[in-house]
C-alpha cells in the first residue's frame, strides 16, 4: 500500500485559468509513481475555471465535493452539485467553472494516469 496526504504536496499546480491542482496519486508521485491512474483534489475559486481542453487517451471522472460546478462538454452545459460524478471520455472538449461565491472542490480521476502531454487546449 502507498499512502499520501494532501498536506504532503508542497506546491500544488496553479494553472493560468485559476485551478489549484493537488495530485495525490499519479505519474508525478516522486520516485514511486502510479502509472495506471491518477487522483487529484482540485480547487477552483469563485470566478475561475479550467481551460477548455480535451484528452486523447485518458478518461476523466469528476466527483464534486463542495460548491457548484458549471460544466461544458462538447457545447452542452450542465450544473454539477456535491455528490455527483461525471465521466468525460477521450476526445470530449470540456471545461468546468465556478460561478458561485464559494470554492468549487472536486476529485478528478484519470485512467490512464494524467500527464501534461495528454491535455490539449482548444
Amino acid at each position: 500500500m502507498k499512502l499520501r496526504h494532501s498536506n504532503q504536496i508542497p506546491e500544488p499546480l496553479v494553472t493560468p485559468s485559476g485551478e489549484i491542482v493537488y495530485e495525490l496519486i499519479g505519474k508525478s508521485w516522486g520516485e514511486d509513481p502510479a502509472p495506471n491512474h491518477s487522483l487529484a483534489r482540485i480547487v477552483i475559486p469563485s470566478g475561475k475555471s479550467s481551460a477548455q481542453h480535451y484528452h486523447r487517451h485518458s478518461e476523466e471522472t469528476y466527483f464534486i465535493l463542495e460548491g457548484e460546478g458549471n460544466m461544458r462538454v462538447d457545447e452542452q452545459d450542465y450544473v454539477l452539485h456535491p455528490g455527483q460524478a461525471c465521466l468525460i471520455e477521450p476526445g470530449e472538449i470540456h471545461q468546468i467553472s465556478n460561478q458561485g461565491i464559494y470554492d468549487l472542490v472536486f476529485l478528478a480521476v484519470c485512467v490512464p494516469a494524467w500527464e501534461p502531454e495528454d491535455s490539449y487546449e482548444v
